[in-house]
């Protein structure tokens, strides 16, 4: 695949991963996440399955394999503790009208 079907592949697949486990992370990085998430994905079904999973843009297994590990690595990034995930409702104020 080109560099434009990639970039085209990771949005989607980070996008629906956005949806599919409730983050939100924009635009931009949900394209990182889903390229990066499509990489690891085919990596881990050549390694468990022995597949390559990662051939053509079409190809249905390279878009299950693309949001899978953009969940995958959204829901790491999630259990990671750090700035992410900590204070989210806490500290804030909430104005009664």
């Amino acid at each position: 695949m080109g560099i434009i079907a990639w970039i085209v592949l990771g949005l989607i697949a980070g996008l629906v991963a956005e949806r599919l486990t409730g983050e939100r992370t924009g635009w931009v990085l949900a394209g990182v996440v889903g390229v990066v998430g499509a990489l690891f994905g085919g990596w881990l079904a050549k390694v468990i399955f022995h597949v390559h999973s990662l051939n053509t843009f079409f190809n249905i297994s390279t878009w299950i394999t693309a949001i899978v590990g953009a969940v995958i690595l959204l829901l790491i990034v999630r259990a990671v503790p750090g700035r992410h995930g900590q204070g989210r409702g806490r500290g804030r104020s909430h104005m009664r009208v």
